[in-house]
C-alpha cells in the first residue's frame, strides 16, 4: 500500500498565525490554490480511498486532491488536529512558555493542562494506521492536520517515540510513505514551490 499523507492548505488563521487545532475555519483562497497545484504535482494518480479528518478544510483538501467528490471521502475522527484546549485561536507569540515549549520540543517537555498530549497523538495515529493496513489498497490519500500529520508520519517512519515533529508539514506538503506487512518507507516528499 502506497499513503500519500498531506496537511489541508492554507487558512485564514493560518495565516495570521494562530494556533488552529479544532477549530472548524475553512481554506481561505490561497488555501483552496495550494490543494489545486498539490493535485498538479501529483499528476493522474488516482486513489482507492480518501480519508480526511473531520474539519471542513481538511475534507476540502482532500476533495481537491484526490479528484474525489466530496460524498465519497472517507470522515475518520481520529484525522482530526490536535485538542490545544485554553491556546485555541491564540497567537503564536502569546502562547506563554508552556505551550510554546511544549510545541516546540513535545519530547522534553509535557503538555499543558486543557493540551492534548503526544501520547494521545501517537495512539490515535497508531489505531487509525493499523485499521488502515488491514485495508486492501494500492494508493491512499489521507488529509490531516499539521499536528496529527507529526505523529502519523512518526508511525509510519517506525519513530521509537510515534512522532516526527520536525521540520513541520507545510500547507498542501505531502508525503509519500509504503507500508507492506507491517513495514513502512518513506518514498519521497512532494512540496509546492514557494
Amino acid at each position: 500500500m502506497t499513503i500519500w499523507l498531506t496537511r489541508h492548505g492554507q487558512t485564514r488563521l493560518n495565516l495570521e498565525r494562530r494556533m488552529q487545532g479544532r477549530t472548524d475555519e475553512p481554506l481561505n483562497k490561497t488555501g483552496i490554490q495550494q490543494a489545486r497545484e498539490a493535485r498538479a504535482e501529483i499528476g493522474d494518480i488516482s486513489f482507492d480511498a480518501v480519508y480526511a479528518s473531520p474539519l471542513e478544510r481538511a475534507i476540502v483538501t482532500a476533495s481537491i486532491i484526490g479528484n474525489v467528490d466530496r460524498g465519497e471521502i472517507l470522515v475518520d475522527e481520529r484525522l482530526i488536529e490536535a485538542d490545544f484546549g485554553k491556546y485555541e485561536c491564540r497567537k503564536y507569540y502569546l502562547l506563554g512558555p508552556k505551550m510554546t515549549l511544549y510545541w516546540s520540543l513535545p519530547e522534553l517537555f509535557p503538555a499543558p493542562p486543557t493540551v492534548e498530549t503526544i501520547a494521545s497523538l501517537t495512539e490515535r495515529s497508531r489505531s487509525f494506521l493499523t485499521d488502515l493496513e488491514t485495508k486492501p489498497y494500492q494508493n491512499v490519500l489521507i488529509a490531516c492536520h499539521g499536528g496529527i500529520m507529526r505523529a502519523l508520519s512518526g508511525y509510519l517512519m517506525d519513530k521509537p517515540n510515534g512522532i516526527l515533529w520536525r521540520p513541520k508539514p507545510h500547507n498542501c506538503e505531502i508525503r509519500v510513505f509504503s507500508a507492506v506487512n507491517g513495514r513502512h518507507q518513506f518514498i519521497k516528499d512532494v512540496k509546492l514551490t514557494e
